[in-house]
């Protein structure tokens, strides 16, 4: 009789992996779609001898996105963000000093491959298009304080380049972090080009997001 007990106990202890199995697993194949929002911290790379004491743009990103899957450990992940670029440096140029702050904000398409660590984690790499909605330049020195709101034109409206990153869940909830280096000259015309030389994007974010699935 204890054999049979054994055996029925075995047979279930099987059929519970095999249903949690199956559950991981249809799990992982199902798309998820969720919003995220968060910090992004961005640098503008570029040389120009004039420009000293570079630092980052803080500002905030926020979006949404869709995770597609091909088959159970692989997913193509889609998503529609809005994000604060830019950086601010020093300057010295005829006498005078000061810093100017320069302000870019996007609407951008990054399109990640996947790979999916169970539905605990991923890791993500891929191509990103973007497209400049406002600029916006501010100075402050001996010149005085003054913003400016530069047409868009002065610099190449679109911007592309790759990212990279990992996100980890708990349940519904995640958190991701992630970095993209511009590949697009942010420069456009001669004037543009005088202060910002051969400049591009490269921003970390810092994200927090739910999966509404």
């Amino acid at each position: 009789m204890k054999k049979y007990i054994k055996l029925g106990a075995l047979a279930a202890i099987a059929a519970a992996g095999l249903s949690l199995y199956s559950t991981t697993a249809n799990a992982q194949t199902r798309p998820r779609t969720g919003i995220k929002a968060g910090l992004s911290a961005s640098s503008l790379f570029y040389d120009n001898a004039n420009a000293t004491d570079k630092k980052e743009r803080i500002g905030f990103h926020a979006g949404v996105f869709t995770q597609l899957p091909i088959g159970s450990a692989f997913a193509i992940q889609p998503e529609l963000l809005y994000i604060n670029k830019g950086a601010s440096s020093g300057y010295s140029a005829i006498g005078n000093t000061g810093r100017n702050s320069f302000n870019l904000n996007y609407a951008e398409l990054p399109v990640l491959a996947t790979i999916k660590l169970g539905n605990f984690a991923d890791i993500q790499a891929g191509p990103y298009v973007g497209y400049l909605l406002s600029s916006n330049v501010k100075t402050e020195g001996s010149l005085g304080n003054v913003g400016v709101n530069l047409n868009p034109d002065q610099f190449n409206r679109v911007d592309y380049g790759l990212a990279g990153g990992v996100n980890v869940y708990f349940g519904q909830l995640l958190i991701g972090a992630r970095y993209e280096q511009g590949l697009q000259k942010i420069a456009n015309t001669t004037a543009s080009q005088a202060v910002l030389n051969n400049a591009r994007n490269g921003v970390g974010l810092l994200s927090i997001g739910y999966s509404f699935n």
